[in-house]
């Protein structure tokens, strides 16, 4: 590791820009539990947490936020999107107990001109006003460049203007956003580094917006070209298509350069991920980098073949560093490579000839449905192993069950039986009696009685979803003696008609 690192701020401000995601809004105490946990867990630099004069609740939102930092001595941590509005955002601040203000202002010519209405030594003298109020009344000021990216596109003295005016002010910090997140990675490599090169003085941060997917890219071209500091968001989070997201981007400049250094924590961003994803409702894409449920998941047999031959589909990506765990899929590309490191994940161990009945059944399944979890297996091999013992003579070669909302439920069902085959139909309480009472009409004119049914238990692995697979365990009387059979398949009736197979075979 170099001796001399870069270190770089990371600002994330899923709590006031990540908030505008569309539909996204947390509550007063979610915003305190996802300030904590980034402070003193995920361990980011600094926090934005809202913009004033919003709502009520925004309001309470800081006030608890700015309560609990200032307690723990880390108020100057924590920051607010204000406005030049002479001194309201400035008494809203020192109502909510807040010390940062991050103040929105114009970085481009077009927004200047057509929204305010402005020339640009308006603007400044403007800005400069509510500045000198915010150092008089105690509180620290940080300058966002609205639409900067737009300004250095098609006005760009106008910008070096501004900053020339700047470089003049008590500002802690200058804020370069992206706004509408059109830069490429080689316009933000030369705007930052020229910005930069100009005012070697102040301290810039970059803020990267996602519209063309190049949020994270934009990130490392920024602080390649010489940027402080950086702002993300956790998942992603903010308006249209988002903000560059915290994971990826930690992951990146950690990978990618050594030569500087953050104080992000990389084994909770996982954890933070997940707890906002549960405030917001905003679902995690399965494949969103780092932090999706798939990214860590092998799904084909052959690359879970090379990962016990040397790791060969492992890279420097590895999930343990954001608290997480490589998993191997198991479907329809399964092979026995991937069965055998669940396998061995669970503790269990198959002979060669029980693996490969195993592996088949679970080919099998994944036609069904697209994914078949860890949690299965031992269901599958419970399946497995009680199948093998059974000499199959009766064989349900096909039913056709249904339901609806007024009439019975009824079954027409076709079974062989020692090569016979008969057919039936009959109706039921539900779907399975139904197929039952079509069962014992079979049975009947074999003049055979069909052992009693005595317990009937049904079990899908814990945290089963809608397509999980669906155990049915039944137990049976005959002969004065009991015994139990299972059944295994993602539709609890349908396992059930195949735990009903192993007893007929057994009798």
């Amino acid at each position: 590791m170099p001796s001399a690192q870069r270190y770089i701020e990371i600002m994330d401000t899923t709590l006031r820009d990540g908030e505008q995601t569309s539909g996204v809004s947390f509550s007063p105490s979610e915003k305190l539990t996802i300030a904590q946990l980034l402070l003193t867990e995920v361990k980011v630099d600094r926090i934005e947490i809202a913009s004033a004069r919003v709502s009520e609740g925004e309001f309470a939102a800081v006030k608890s936020i700015t309560k609990w930092a200032k307690a723990n001595g880390l108020l100057d941590r924590v920051e607010v999107l204000t406005f030049v509005d002479g001194d309201v955002s400035v008494q809203w601040m020192l109502k909510a107990g807040a010390k940062v203000m991050n103040l929105l202002t114009k970085g481009s010519l077009n927004h200047l001109t057509h929204q305010l209405k402005k020339k640009p030594e308006e603007h400044f003298a403007e800005v400069g006003a509510v500045i000198k109020l915010a150092k008089k009344k105690g509180l620290e000021c940080n300058v966002y460049l609205e639409d900067w990216s737009n300004g250095m596109r098609h006005s760009k003295d106008y910008v070096f203007q501004y900053l020339d005016f700047l470089n003049t002010q008590p500002v802690k910090r200058v804020m370069l956003p992206d706004t509408l997140g059109i830069l490429t990675p080689a316009e933000v490599t030369s705007f930052v580094s020229e910005t930069i090169q100009r005012y070697p003085n102040i301290h810039f941060d970059f803020h990267a917006h996602n519209d063309y997917d190049l949020g994270t890219a934009n990130v490392l071209e920024g602080v390649k070209a010489g940027a402080h500091g950086i702002h993300l968001t956790i998942n992603g989070m903010g308006e249209r298509a988002g903000n560059a997201p915290l994971a990826s981007a930690i992951a990146v400049l950690n990978d990618f350069m050594p030569e500087l250094k953050t104080g992000v924590a990389e084994g909770s961003l996982y954890k933070v991920s997940k707890l906002v994803e549960t405030f917001s409702g905003f679902r995690i894409p399965v494949n969103k980098p780092v932090v999706g449920e798939n990214v860590f998941t092998q799904t084909a047999g052959i690359h879970a073949d090379g990962d016990k031959k040397n790791k060969l589909y492992f890279s420097d990506l590895i999930p343990e560093r954001f608290g997480r765990t490589r998993k191997y899929a198991l479907g329809k590309t399964s092979g026995k490579a991937n069965i055998e490191n669940n396998l061995q994940q669970l503790g269990l161990q198959l002979s060669d000839p029980d693996l490969k009945k195993v592996t088949q059944r679970i080919i099998e399944l994944g036609d069904k449905k697209e994914v078949v979890t860890q949690a299965d297996l031992p269901y599958i091999i419970s399946d497995v192993l009680d199948s093998n013992t059974i000499e199959e003579k009766v064989t349900v070669l096909d039913y056709v069950l249904t339901h609806s909302k007024t009439l019975k439920p009824s079954v027409t069902l076709r079974i062989a039986i020692l090569e016979e085959i008969f057919e039936e139909h009959s109706q039921g309480d539900g779907q399975y009696d139904a197929f039952m009472n079509a069962l014992k009409k079979v049975y009947k004119k074999l003049k055979q009685e069909l052992p009693v049914l005595t317990d009937y238990a049904v079990r899908i692995p814990p945290g089963g979803k809608s397509d999980a697979l669906c155990e049915t365990i039944i137990t049976w009387r005959h002969s004065n003696k009991e015994f139990k059979t299972r059944g295994l398949d993602s539709d609890q009736t349908v396992s059930a008609i195949k735990a009903t197979q192993k007893m007929l075979n057994l009798i």
